[in-house]
């Protein structure tokens, strides 16, 4: 890369940034935008090309399987089902309301898409929420920072958890058995939150009509199949990576995707191009860009300086690198979309750890996953920071952007330091959950 290549990629980086965080240009048109500048200035070679696809695949499919899935289940009538049994255990309580979001949104999002939780739920919130006679909004943010953390209960519920996991080569029980305990306390770390970010729900007590019953689900039949499509995806997370042939969770998202598309064509008779029509294309897009300007970046070689810099100021303490990237990636990741930052920070790890002579210098390489065990507590630290730390701010992650849009969409527009004022103190409590569990594992397996 030429020193002027390395100039526009610096300035094209940049500026798209300040584009999106000033709300100046929608965020995908700057995106593409910036694409578009890097590939006319040469920036991208045929093998940047094949290193963007390695590297983006995984997390795309995942997404793509996972709203596939999810999209499927929206015509059953299940969650209609659900949102007025939701109301009816309520009992006119705000603080049940507040609490039963916890309980709806956490497991959904542990094995779906967050962004595409959100949209599925958004209607039975905001229902409740007008039954109760209580702002929609709170509860709304509400839901997106609950879905972005619990997307840290497996390796497959946020794709920047994957993107970390698949390049240490952790599998999913692997995941659960080391990582998920230290997602469901940050989870819980919300809890003693909720009364003081929402007293005003908190306290609300409304009397419900008395004749209110759930309606029966549309379509049993399909419905039965579309949650059995749903238990064979998870189990396929589990076991898949056990069978003859291992099956990867991107593979298994598409199978699952696949599954659900053929059974809505045989039993329902409907074209697959109603799924695809509510497919969120829009954060797939957007993702795939910052993809391409991760890898750009990465050019620039600023990147490689960093992990040098690291290891002079730090030396070979692992524990003190992974507590700085915690708190930077998170710093990060709050202003950003959190997978291609979180794509980016890997790279500065891995250079460190090789720099730290921890690793051979063959680690840079795609595909190594021969990672000692005491580097566990770095790439841990990635999975919380990339995670929680988008629930910051408006444009941490796609749920919490898709959630102001609905919002805005009924006649409640989400600003900036609105959204902040819910998130960032539950990031804050959150760092701390996270630097605890990351002292805790390098206590009893990082050295």
């Amino acid at each position: 890369m030429t020193k002027l290549q390395v100039i526009i990629t610096v300035v094209v980086f940049g500026g798209v940034i300040l584009l999106i965080a000033f709300d100046l240009l929608e965020m995908v048109l700057a995106a593409l935008l910036g694409v578009s500048v890097l590939t006319l200035f040469g920036v991208f070679s045929q093998q940047d090309i094949l290193d963007m696809t390695r590297m983006a695949s995984g997390p795309i499919a995942l997404l793509f399987g996972g709203m596939i899935v999810a999209m499927t289940l929206a015509p059953t009538g299940i969650f209609d089902y659900v949102g007025t049994r939701y109301l009816i255990a309520t009992r006119g309580s705000g603080k049940r309301f507040l609490l039963g979001l916890m309980l709806l949104v956490a497991p959904l999002c542990a094995v779906l898409p967050n962004a595409t939780t959100v949209i599925l739920l958004a209607p039975i919130i905001i229902r409740v929420a007008n039954a109760l006679e209580v702002d929609f909004v709170g509860p709304m943010v509400l839901t997106a920072v609950i879905s972005n953390s619990a997307g840290l209960l497996t390796l497959v519920g946020d794709p920047a958890t994957f993107l970390v996991g698949s390049e240490m080569g952790i599998s999913f029980t692997q995941y659960l058995r080391r990582v998920s305990p230290g997602g469901l306390l940050a989870v819980m770390a919300i809890l003693p939150l909720i009364p003081r970010l929402m007293g005003d729900i908190w306290q609300v007590q409304r009397t419900l009509p008395d004749n209110l019953k759930p309606e029966p689900i549309k379509d049993p039949l399909f419905a039965g199949v579309a949650i059995s499509v749903l238990v064979v995806m998870v189990l396929l997370f589990l076991f898949g990576e056990k069978m003859p042939f291992k099956l990867p969770p991107p593979g298994v998202s598409i199978i699952g995707g696949s599954l659900a598309l053929l059974a809505l064509h045989v039993i329902r008779h409907e074209a697959v191009e109603s799924v695809f029509k509510k497919i969120d294309w829009r954060t797939l897009i957007f993702l795939i860009c910052m993809f391409c300007m991760v890898e750009a970046f990465q050019q620039t070689e600023l990147l490689s300086g960093l992990s040098l810099n690291l290891y002079r100021w730090f030396g070979g303490s692992l524990l003190v690198v992974a507590l700085i990237m915690l708190a930077g990636t998170a710093a990060l990741s709050s202003m950003l979309a959190n997978i291609p930052i979180v794509a980016a920070v890997i790279l500065i790890a891995k250079g460190y750890l090789v720099t730290s002579e921890i690793v051979p210098e063959m680690a840079l390489a795609q595909h190594f996953t021969d990672w000692p065990l005491q580097t566990l507590p770095v790439f841990v630290s990635l999975m919380f920071a990339g995670t929680l730390g988008g629930n910051a701010t408006l444009l941490g992650a796609a749920a919490n952007i898709v959630s102001a849009g609905i919002c805005a969409t009924h006649g409640k527009p989400v600003s900036f330091v609105r959204f902040m004022r819910y998130g960032l103190p539950v990031m804050g409590c959150q760092m701390i959950v996270a630097a605890v569990y990351v002292l805790f594992l390098y206590a009893t397996i990082g050295r």
